[in-house]
């Protein structure tokens, strides 16, 4: 059958909310890449934790908030235990992010007592779900319940806090930490202790995501975190390298990540509307972050020297 865009644009709904969803999972995951400069391994395990505890808590009749809440605790205890490991132990980070990984795998069959569980939205009041988009696409719901419009306030909130924490005194110590450990250290900063913080911070981002994908999907599963820091890393290197000019504010940066996460997601869609392999899509989301991950230093190596070649030729002349 040939091709037809149509069913692209109707299936673009889908992969904004995805996107968006995502976009809190990359805001941690840049929060440990480029504010603690620390390569966090951790979250695969604790996006999974974050659905997982989801599940769990509104199967065990508890309200969609303090599910939420919940999920978030459990992704502070799991960047706590990197940390850990790492600060207290003298394990280098991503072997200490290895370590609790591995870890929240039994930690995460523990808490659902399977590999999967999955809700009914008929028997929830959930946050987000993909039937209320598809109902609302149908106009059997207002506008209101859809899930690019929830989760997008719901980002929007969070980039608030966030740049609110950062401009704070602990705040600040966090992002000094991540700038240059030595000089935060010499300013009497307790370096150990904010990059615990930071972990925690960006590991209960990550499990509140994974909350709200659980929601959205209507399951949690014991693989739904594998690979999730290649997209956090491809959403947090899209949104440097298309935004980087235009976001210069550290909140507008944060927003730039979760748009990166949203591209990322409808060029994912698009390679599925091609009807390319799908069991290719690891190597796929491998091969978009190498690519992005390389322009900038292509531009350095390559168009800084050519543009300097320029200048010096026009000195000359």
């Amino acid at each position: 059958m040939p091709l037809n865009p149509l069913d692209l644009i109707a299936q673009m709904p889908g992969a904004v909310s995805q996107g968006l969803i995502w976009g809190i999972m990359a805001i941690g995951v840049f929060i440990t890449f480029k504010i603690l400069n620390i390569a966090d391994l951790t979250v695969d395990g604790s996006f999974c934790t974050g659905g997982a505890v989801c599940v769990m808590m509104l199967l065990n009749g508890h309200h969609i908030a303090v599910a939420m809440l919940c999920a978030f605790i459990a992704g502070l205890l799991a960047g706590a235990a990197t940390g850990f490991f790492h600060t207290f132990c003298g394990i280098s980070a991503i072997l200490a992010g290895i370590l609790t990984q591995l870890a929240l795998w039994s930690v995460n069959l523990a808490i659902m007592g399977r590999a999967n569980q999955s809700i009914n939205v008929n028997n929830f009041d959930l946050l987000v779900s993909l039937r209320y988009l598809q109902e609302v696409i149908k106009g059997v719901r207002p506008f209101y319940w859809s899930p690019i419009l929830v989760v997008g306030v719901f980002l929007v909130l969070i980039i608030g806090l966030l740049y609110w924490f950062f401009g704070t005194e602990l705040g600040s110590a966090v992002r000094a930490t991540g700038a240059n450990l030595n000089m935060a250290r010499a300013q009497g900063i307790n370096t150990a202790a904010n990059t615990v913080l930071g972990l925690m911070l960006s590991n209960g981002l990550v499990a509140l995501s994974g909350a709200i994908l659980a929601q959205y999907s209507g399951f949690a599963d014991i693989n739904m975190g594998r690979g999730a820091i290649v997209i956090g890393l491809a959403a947090v290197i899209i949104g440097e390298v298309v935004f980087a000019r235009i976001f210069r504010n550290f909140g507008l940066r944060l927003l730039g990540v979760a748009f990166g996460a949203v591209i990322y997601y409808v060029v994912i869609q698009a390679v599925l509307w091609l009807r390319l392999d799908p069991n290719h899509l690891k190597l796929l989301s491998a091969l978009v972050v190498a690519m992005f991950l390389a322009v900038p230093f292509w531009r350095e190596k390559y168009f800084s020297k050519s543009l300097l070649t320029k200048k010096g030729g026009a000195g000359h002349a």
